[in-house]
């Protein structure tokens, strides 16, 4: 043979075992999908699926805690501005001969009040109303046969709420 058939034959031969090899890595691949059994991705299936749903209600907890921390810190600051809020109301009350002064405290105590409520923080409801150990706080009673039973007659102090939490109860005397 000549050296020109032997490089053509080693070619052929190089070239049939690069097929061979393409062949086998084919096979490889397919075997290698085929090596996942239907039990184990269904397995992992199901394991993504609780790990997700286990990913959303940690972040709506996490929202709700968020909510609840910041309402608890609101309400710690607004429980000390309280007093602040009470002087100005009886600041406004009282009689001046200066009408200018006593219109400056109104604003200043509706400037107030409009942040507060800016932020959320309400006014409990007290006279006229019924009277609710959760909103009240009872300092004397009184006999009134025009008012209803545990009807709030008169209120001592005012008491906030953000939205569910009482930041401070009312003080309030109640009727019969």
């Amino acid at each position: 043979m000549s050296e020109e058939n032997k490089e053509k034959l080693e070619n052929n031969q190089e070239i049939k075992e690069k097929e061979e090899n393409k062949e086998e890595t084919k096979q490889e691949k397919k075997q290698h999908k085929e090596m996942v059994p239907k039990q184990d991705y269904d397995e992992l299936d199901d394991r993504y699926k609780r790990i997700l749903a286990e990913f959303e209600n940690f972040k709506k907890r996490s929202s709700k805690e968020r909510e609840l921390l910041y309402n608890s810190i609101l309400s710690d600051v607004v429980e000390v501005m309280l007093p602040v809020v009470d002087n100005l109301e009886n600041a406004a009350k009282v009689e001046t001969q200066d009408e200018e002064y006593k219109k400056g405290v109104e604003l200043v105590l509706k400037q107030f009040k409009d942040v507060l409520q800016s932020k959320g923080i309400e006014e409990i409801k007290a006279v006229g109303e019924t009277f609710d150990p959760e909103l009240h706080e009872a300092v004397s009673s009184i006999q009134d046969e025009n008012l209803g039973e545990k009807e709030i007659a008169q209120e001592y102090r005012k008491g906030y709420k953000i939205g569910n939490r009482v930041i401070r109860h009312s003080m309030v005397v109640v009727a019969n």
